[in-house]
């Protein structure tokens, strides 16, 4: 089965030469370099991505482990589990100078 890429192929063999090729043309020496960071940013772009997934899952579970959120004990609306919106100050009007 051949799943396609977001470009809707995937490179052959003798694609990826052609691109090994044009790499070596344009950085030459720093190729090793180039390479280097472009490894080390995978790595960081995989660890936000995780960390990310992490707040999720940590997130959903603490909103499911509580049996009734929002409800004390006599059925009335508990304050500290109420959601609220961001109080913003308005901006302030811009004061004309004579």
């Amino acid at each position: 089965m051949h799943i396609p890429l977001a470009f809707g192929f995937s490179p052959g063999p003798m694609e990826m030469l052609i691109i090994a090729a044009i790499a070596v043309l344009l950085f030459g020496k720093r190729l090793p370099e180039v390479g280097r960071s472009l490894g080390k940013g995978i790595v960081e772009f995989k660890k936000g991505v995780r960390g990310i997934e992490d707040d999720v899952d940590t997130a959903s579970s603490a909103s499911s482990s509580s049996s009734s959120p929002g409800y004390g004990s006599e059925g009335a609306v508990d304050d500290s589990q109420e959601a609220t919106a961001p109080k913003f100050e308005p901006p302030s009007e811009p004061q004309a100078e004579m």
